[in-house]
């Protein structure tokens, strides 16, 4: 698929806007999870997603040496993500704005009963929690593997590290989220 992303990316650039739109839709989710899980908060998110996609669109630049457009396009909107904290500042009430963003993405016909709504607000706030506790290298492993689907070495070109402590990090990261997840009352102690 990362060859067929590098087709479309020099397609679109050859002014096939369906190539861009096959990449976009290729991507979107994966990178918007990301975001929104390093900074918690859905605005800032959407901010810095639609900065990653305009600089992916401005650039003549391509992924370098054996970087995949993916590995690539997460490295950008990792970018964008710092350039947005060192201007502006890393927002400290970042549960307010997940508060926010849990209800009031509910889908119409999409459990419609109240209690179990109120139980799926629940569960994506102790996970909202639980990724929150994990430290910031942790955090970023644990979203770039699981919503950008990146391996343990692109991962560890994406952030510049070992990969043995790329996958050190991961692990670390697994055993917290699952003792924080299966004890609801660790969760409420590290909310703030």
């Amino acid at each position: 698929m990362d060859a067929d992303d590098a087709v479309l990316l020099r397609r679109y650039r050859q002014g096939d806007a369906e190539a861009f739109a096959t990449l976009y839709e290729r991507h979107r989710l994966g990178l918007y999870r990301f975001l929104c899980g390093l900074c918690g908060d859905s605005a800032q998110a959407d901010e810095v997603f639609q900065e990653t996609w305009m600089s992916l669109i401005r650039s003549a630049s391509e992924p370098e040496g054996r970087a995949s457009f993916r590995t690539w396009l997460y490295q950008i909107g990792r970018n964008r993500l710092i350039d947005h904290w060192r201007r502006n500042g890393r927002r400290s009430e970042q549960q307010e704005a997940f508060d926010e963003q849990v209800h009031g993405d509910a889908v119409p016909g999409e459990a419609e009963d109240p209690l179990q709504q109120l139980s799926l607000s629940r569960d994506r706030e102790r996970l909202q929690q639980a990724l929150e506790a994990l430290p910031g290298e942790q955090r970023e492993v644990f979203l770039l593997r699981a919503h950008g689907d990146l391996e343990l070495q692109e991962i560890a070109e994406l952030t510049r590290t070992p990969a043995e402590t790329v996958k050190s990090r991961l692990r670390y990261a697994m055993q917290k989220l699952r003792r924080l997840l299966a004890d609801p009352a660790a969760t409420e102690e590290v909310s703030p």
